[in-house]
């Protein structure tokens, strides 16, 4: 049995693992009920223009088929006048799948065949005969820079960089020492394992059981009850686990819509799963051209940083992303100015992928930084630590907490960075030019208001709930520790659920919130049980605690002990039986502490070391050590968070060297859409990540002192093995990723 004393902090195995590894865990495409129909969605093959005929006379004549949605008889739903928008989407008009024959972006659903089998839906949509009116897209971002548009603040809760402080032009101009350099990402699709599904389960009565991928279940519940008028309790939507998500889950995807919508009309339950090519079709991690131009003096000392960004976004909504902020956030300079335009292309909309803004920003500063290393002929870690900012300027607030210089230092102890050498092209192994880059993270620490419950039966079992997500990130075991080490039970006593929109309500999982959000409400909902027992065990006949208070007491293996006296204690199901309750039920609402938090800019920290290796005639690159230290606050389980960061260590890689989705600019598609040609780290592409986590007090982010560890991963390894790069070849890529073709 696991111990129950101090439980958070240990490297406790994942609850669910023993589900997942035997195939128990069932997701959204793995739902059955009898007479289920499936969807086959038939995508656009046009970018731009559109559908003159849409002939499905052949596509109906398959045994099986039932029914071909398209926008000339889909049903009139009140969405269609208004544009009703989900939780976590931006500014403008979203998307709505069928709307009208207009084609606006290459790959948009323009049917769906609904069959008695999928092998024959999917037969069937292959024979949906098109015609389209098309013109010429406009997908090329570079082309197109000169469009480019500052968002209007407030619009879609955009919030502008902070105003100018000093003068930066003329800081730079005067400056002893300059980079000014351009430096861009390439779009990114999530790719996760599981593809996006949903299946709907038509109840009798009318009523839908929804299981869908998706990273918020109320934002999915939320999104069907306007869009089909229905209220919140005929609609419950469920998510018990996600096979990968990374932000493509946030908002509803366009298959939730289209199974919801047949389900309802042909009053049978559907489901409509998502091809691997059609991952391709909505969502991305948006393009990026940025400037940053850095002015230090003869020693090093920023005295000018400039950061301008221009982004792609669709042509309905004005998706952003905070890429400059941290520009004025992570070193300390008196002249900062930063710029944030976006450019309108027949893209789908862009959607947050792992840490969303500051994986791309964070990449072309560090960069940068190290190019003025060079140029002034210091040390690239001794340039941070001068410039090492005490205080947030762009705020003008202090940090909650920063152990960042403790990152620098034992990240650098554990690399061996002192005995790098500082020129390029000066380390090798044999014919391997060895090179050693490194870069800092930063990411927001961000605590949403949550909710949770909380039902303690009398023979010591506790069940806890609420409507977040697991999308593999170890939701359900951290919720299960912290309510375990709250009242003492055994980790085995205790059940977390979530992935129910029926559960007390959550925020969407994602900006690395939720144990910070939800685990404070699971922390908080736990103690009022407490606060239940332990009146309860003070009215024992006999009772040891009879004139003790709260704070005197500890909660251990299933008993209230005195502190100070452990053998003098009441048992959980004792101090129940004797006040005959059968069971304890708790619900409450954790808020964050504004008036406190406010005062303070709260982030997670984090240094990268990377080493590679290059081969001089071919120019493959292999990252044979990564060092990531980080200061993440609490950290409630090392196993899970250690497993967090590997993860975005590893997609770091792929970032830096592999990842990009490529688009043919005539015809406005990503051609390699699929995992042959879309290419991620694999095995042999992965060798030593060492994790370190520095330890960390923060009693201001939250209750928990936990400062979520989803994407501080990311931020920062990219720019890390670009350095390394540098130093090994001399060679300085701006552009990612840096294939063997722009080393050669």
């Amino acid at each position: 049995m696991t111990t129950t004393s101090n439980l958070l902090g240990k490297p406790i195995n994942r609850v669910d693992g023993r589900l997942k590894v035997t195939g128990e865990a069932k997701y959204a495409a793995e739902f059955n009920v009898p007479g289920l129909l499936h969807g086959s969605v038939v995508s656009s093959a046009i970018a731009k223009g559109r559908i003159k005929k849409i002939d499905t006379r052949e596509a109906l004549a398959i045994p099986g088929v039932l029914h071909i949605f398209t926008h000339e008889n889909r049903p009139r739903l009140a969405w269609f006048d208004r544009s009703y928008r989900d939780e976590d989407a931006p500014s403008g008009s979203p998307f709505r799948p069928l709307y009208d024959d207009k084609i606006v972006y290459s790959g948009q659903p323009i049917a769906l065949v609904v069959a008695e089998t999928l092998e024959g839906a999917r037969y069937a949509a292959s024979l949906v005969r098109v015609e389209y009116d098309s013109h010429s897209p406009e997908t090329d971002l570079r082309a197109r820079r000169e469009e480019a548009y500052e968002p209007r603040e407030g619009k879609g809760g955009y919030e502008p960089p902070p105003k100018p402080r000093g003068h930066a032009d003329k800081a730079l101009a005067r400056a002893a020492v300059r980079v000014d350099a351009e430096y861009s990402s390439p779009v990114e699709h999530h790719n996760p394992m599981e593809m996006h599904a949903t299946t709907v389960i038509y109840e009798t009565d009318g009523m839908l059981t929804v299981y869908d991928k998706t990273q918020g279940v109320q934002n999915s519940q939320q999104y069907i009850s306007k869009v089909f008028h229905l209220s919140p309790e005929e609609v419950r939507v469920r998510s018990p686990f996600v096979g990968g998500a990374f932000g493509s889950g946030l908002r509803p995807q366009y298959q939730l819509f289209l199974a919801v919508m047949a389900a309802r009309e042909l009053k049978r339950s559907v489901r409509v799963p998502l091809t691997r090519q059609q991952m391709f079709t909505f969502g991305h991690r948006p393009e990026t051209v940025q400037r940053v131009a850095l002015g230090a003096s003869s020693d090093g000392t920023l005295e000018a940083v400039i950061h301008e960004a221009i982004s792609e976004t669709s042509r309905f909504e004005d998706y952003i992303e905070v890429v400059v902020n941290w520009s004025g956030l992570l070193y300390q300079s008196d002249n900062v100015r930063l710029n944030y335009k976006l450019v309108q292309l027949d893209n789908y909309t862009p959607i947050d992928m792992r840490a969303p803004g500051a994986v791309l920003g964070v990449y072309a500063l560090e960069c940068a930084m190290d190019e003025l290393a060079y140029k002034v002929g210091i040390d690239p870690l001794e340039l941070r630590l001068k410039n090492y900012a005490e205080r947030d300027q762009n705020q003008d607030k202090p940090f909650s907490s920063k152990e960042l210089r403790a990152c620098y230092r034992q990240g650098a102890e554990r690399f061996g960075w002192a005995r790098r050498t500082p020129a390029p092209r000066s380390m090798r192994d044999g014919k391997q030019l060895v090179g050693w880059g490194m870069a800092t993270g930063i990411w927001e620490a961000m605590q949403q208001q949550a909710s949770a419950k909380a039902v303690l039966s009398i023979d010591g079992k506790l069940i806890v709930s609420s409507a977040t997500a697991d999308i593999g990130t170890g939701t359900y075991t951290v919720m299960t520790q912290i309510a375990a080490d709250t009242l003492g039970l055994p980790v085995e006593d205790v059940t977390f659920k979530l992935g129910d929109s029926s559960l007390p309500k959550a925020p969407v999982e994602g900006g690395s919130w939720t144990v910070s959000s939800v685990g404070s409400a699971v922390k908080a909902v736990c103690e009022k049980v407490r606060e239940r027992l332990f009146q309860l065990a003070r009215k024992v006949r006999g009772s040891p605690l009879a004139k003790a208070s709260l704070d005197e007491v500890s909660f251990v293996e299933g008993h209230i002990r005195l502190t100070k006296e452990p053998s003098r204690a009441v048992s959980l199901t004792e101090a129940m039986r004797h006040g005959e309750v059968l069971s304890i039920e708790e619900e409450t609402l954790a808020l964050p502490n504004m008036p406190k938090q406010s005062r303070f800019t709260r982030c997670t920290h984090s240094a990268v070391f990377a080493e590679v290796k290059v081969d001089e005639d071919l120019g493959t690159v292999k990252v044979t050590r990564v060092v990531s230290a980080i200061a993440g606050g609490r950290v409630l389980n090392p196993k899970t968070a250690r497993s967090q960061i590997l993860g975005g260590v590893v997609w770091g890689i792929g970032m830096a060297l592999e990842e990009e989705s490529a688009m043919d600019q005539k015809l406005g598609r990503f051609m390699n859409h699929n995992l042959a040609e879309y290419h991620v780290p694999v095995n042999a592409d992965v060798q030593d990540i060492d994790v370190i986590f520095v330890e960390e007090d923060d009693s201001i982010v939250n209750p928990l002192g936990a400062k979520g560890l989803g994407e501080i991963g990311i931020v920062g390894v990219a720019a890390a093995i670009a350095n390394a790069i540098f130093h090994a070849t001399g060679r300085r890529v701006r552009n990612l990723p840096i294939t063997p073709d722009k080393l050669l």
